[in-house]
This record gives structure tokens, C-alpha cells and sequence, in this order.
């Protein structure tokens, strides 16, 4: 069987496929198109008033700062822990080298959320085009990967992207406005969306 590689990977979510391991543990990868698949369309987006509350306050008093690229293998290390619930995760040592290779080529970018100057939360995901695939995400600290995804939505509406894929649609997300829709029509939304140009860029914000 022949290796995945970069340029390979971004080829298949292109066409709206995406790899999983079956554990951690396994050296195999599943690939996917879920049919039908979850977007947050980014002009519907909605965040509780309650977190926008948290987090206006903790950014004034300085609690909290936010950061992207900057710390990306450890974003990546930190959603493939173990966690409560969810003892077993589909990111295995080939997801953490692919999409670290992504990385250098500038296609994955991570957000981190910085408390007291430890990593409290954050996510990472692939951008392409005018598309950014969400992956994963982890919290530390109470509504941190919230937070990230708050931080995300504003830095994908201010640099041009028109897709946010989040593969799945969870009782998490759909509290922010993601929504199901088929196949037929993501790949619709996914043409348009890689045809055109975004730049997610680095840097701290």
C-alpha cells in the first residue's frame, strides 16, 4: 500500500476526503466523506452570550491572550490525550506527522489559548483555498477550546475564508450554528471555496 504524503493529503481534502486512524494505537488509516457533513456557515455564526461574556473579561484583565502556529505539535499532542469520556483517539503517530508536514508547508495552522502562560486550550485544522477543515480540539481550562473556535470564526470572517468544515455535526458545534447539509452540496460549497485565495497567516494576535 502506497504511503500517504503532504501533498497527497491535500489532494484528498480537495475532493472532501479526510484520514482517521481507528485508535491511537493502530498503524492504519480509514478515509472519509460523511454524507451528510457538518459546516459552520460562517455568516450564521453564533457564539453564547455567556462565553463572549468570559471572554471579554478575562482578555481585559489580562487572563487569557491568544496565539496562532505557535505552538502546533503540542496543540496536535494535546487532542490526541487521553481525555474524560474519551480514553482513545483516532490521532496516531502518521496523523501527527502528516499533518506536521502540512504544517511546514503552511496548510495547518493551530490557535492556542493562553492562560497565565500555559497552554490551556486550543485546535488545529488544514487550510485550503478559501476552506479550513476543522480537525480537533482540547481544553485545559473551562471553555478554552470554546474560546479558540470564538478566535478562529473572527480570523476566518476577517481574511476572506467562505468554508468551515467540521466533518461532523456534534451537540458541541451545533451550538454555535453548525449545521448538516449532503454531500452533493458540500462539494458544491467545497469547489467554490478552494478555487478562491485566503491567508490564514501566523504570528501572535
Amino acid at each position: 500500500m502506497k504511503r500517504i504524503n503532504a501533498g497527497m493529503l491535500l489532494s484528498a481534502y480537495a475532493q472532501g476526503i479526510f484520514p482517521m486512524a481507528a485508535s491511537r494505537a493502530s498503524g492504519a488509516l480509514n478515509w472519509y466523506q460523511p454524507d451528510p457533513r457538518g459546516i459552520i456557515p460562517l455568516d450564521r455564526f453564533h457564539a453564547p452570550r455567556r462565553l463572549l461574556r468570559t471572554m471579554r473579561t478575562a482578555l481585559a484583565e489580562g487572563r487569557i491572550s491568544f496565539s496562532v502556529n505557535k505552538a502546533f505539535g503540542t496543540v496536535m499532542r494535546e487532542c490526541a490525550a487521553p481525555r474524560p469520556g474519551h480514553p482513545d483517539t483516532w490521532i496516531n503517530d502518521e496523523i501527527l506527522a502528516l499533518y506536521g508536514a502540512l504544517h511546514a508547508a503552511g496548510h495547518a495552522h493551530s490557535v492556542e489559548v493562553w492562560h497565565s502562560d500555559q497552554l490551556a486550550g486550543g485546535l488545529y485544522g488544514v487550510s485550503l483555498g478559501a476552506a479550513f477543515f476543522g480537525e480537533s480540539m482540547f481544553s485545559r481550562m473551562r471553555d478554552a477550546s470554546k474560546m479558540a473556535l470564538v478566535f478562529l470564526v473572527e480570523r476566518l470572517q476577517a481574511h476572506g475564508y467562505m468554508l468551515l468544515d467540521t466533518q461532523f455535526l456534534t451537540p458541541h458545534l451545533a451550538q454555535f450554528g453548525a449545521m448538516e447539509i449532503s454531500n452533493a452540496d458540500y462539494q458544491v460549497l467545497l469547489a467554490d471555496a478552494i478555487s478562491r485565495e485566503a491567508r490564514f497567516s501566523g504570528g501572535q494576535s
